[in-house]
């Protein structure tokens, strides 16, 4: 076998520059794929690890009435706290939202909006709510995200007309202030989104001791109730993970241009090469090798040019990989206003399954397109090839 590996290497290396070109190809095939998919893996989990920070927690109970993509029933799916949560609503490990509609109209201009009432003193999310807090009966203060102050033209200390309607559907306005403006890659908690004490909210809406949701911290075991449908961690970032599986689907098809660009100047150097060196191969079965084994040894040829752009990838690629797990890639542009979880930046996350799957499905595939024009060989006559006249 060691023989066997020499001469393949030998052969490979006496291909000179064409060889290196197939190493060079195959090699950025080989360091586009892991960078892009632990790119992606890098996304898949920034986003979920936000969302739970900024919005899930534990998971949420959801009040049997409420329905997001429903906003005729959005005012009317409050529900009443269960007593079964009184010690945990006490210790701050469950904390109830308010959701309510309502309209802001700064600078003459109308603009929708969901109002969420939460507790000021609130811990589980990472919502600055300690600016909630107000000594003035008069002062309402909110905090919103900055894609909505963008959007709005809203700054902090700005006075803004909210109008609302309460339970009984009668319409009320009142003067609010932005007390805080943060930065978040959740949409859900950013765009269109008003926070304000959940005291306050329920006391403007006329639903006192209601919630909409519950945001349930990790620590607290999970409990079936009827009218308070659980929604885990799972559930709740799906629409993430299936965003970011399908533009995974999307980058595939760069990986199959690259790759098939080496794989077809493999299959044409091994063609190529099997036709110039019918001598060569007559010459081994004359010596006595079986012409499985000069197939083998052809299909190794070919193989390892995928172990030599291996090699030349982690010359390369794996500095860039470092640098950019410990720096991240940024896109200059703020996607969250578009409606997509995304970051400033990515720091992409390489698995050792992702380095060692993507290793095995090259020497894989470039084995197979390798062994292809060696299977020529088998139907070679030794007297044949040593006079060059088998093919």
């Amino acid at each position: 076998m060691l023989l066997l590996i020499k001469t393949a290497l030998r052969s490979l290396i006496g291909n000179g520059l064409k060889t290196w070109l197939n190493v060079f190809v195959l090699s950025f095939s080989f360091v586009l794929i892991i960078f892009m998919q632990g790119l992606l893996e890098g996304w898949n989990r920034q986003a979920v690890k936000d969302a739970i920070n900024w919005e899930i927690a534990g998971g949420q109970y959801w009040s049997q009435k409420y329905d997001p993509y429903d906003p005729f029933s959005i005012d009317s799916s409050a529900a009443v706290l269960p007593e079964t949560f009184k010690s945990e609503y006490n210790a701050h490990q469950i904390e109830p939202v308010l959701i309510a509609q309502g309209s802001i109209y700064p600078g003459g201009h109308m603009h929708s909006v969901l109002l969420k009432g939460i507790r000021p003193d609130q811990q589980l999310l990472a919502l600055p709510t300690n600016r909630l807090k107000t000594k003035d009966s008069n002062d309402v203060p909110v905090i919103i995200g900055m894609n909505m102050a963008k959007q709005a033209s809203l700054k902090v200390n700005d006075l803004v007309t909210l109008r609302w309607r309460d339970v009984n559907g009668t319409f009320e306005a009142i003067d609010i202030r932005v007390a805080g403006i943060f930065k978040t890659t959740v949409p859900t908690v950013d765009l269109g989104q008003i926070w304000l004490s959940l005291e306050q909210l329920q006391k403007m809406t006329l639903q006192p001791n209601k919630a909409t949701i519950l945001i349930k911290s990790e620590s607290v075991s999970t409990r079936k109730l009827t009218a308070w449908p659980f929604k885990d961690q799972l559930e709740m970032t799906k629409q993430t993970v299936s965003l970011v599986k399908a533009k995974t689907a999307g980058f595939t098809i760069f990986y199959f241009i690259f790759l098939m660009l080496a794989l077809i100047a493999i299959f044409d150097t091994q063609t190529l090469s099997i036709f110039r060196r019918q001598r060569e191969i007559g010459t081994f079965v004359a010596l006595g090798m079986t012409q499985p084994q000069v197939v083998g040894l052809f299909t190794l040829e070919g193989t390892m040019n995928a172990v030599l752009a291996i090699l030349a990838g982690a010359c390369y690629g794996l500095p860039a990989f470092v640098y950019y797990t410990i720096n991240g890639l940024s896109f200059g542009m703020d996607t969250t206003s578009f409606g997509i979880p995304m970051g400033d930046k990515l720091y992409p996350v390489f698995t050792p399954k992702l380095i060692v799957g993507t290793i095995l499905f090259i020497l894989i595939i470039t084995a197979v397109v390798s062994y292809l024009p060696a299977r020529k060989i088998a139907r070679m006559k030794p007297t044949d090839a040593i006079r060059g006249k088998a093919l």
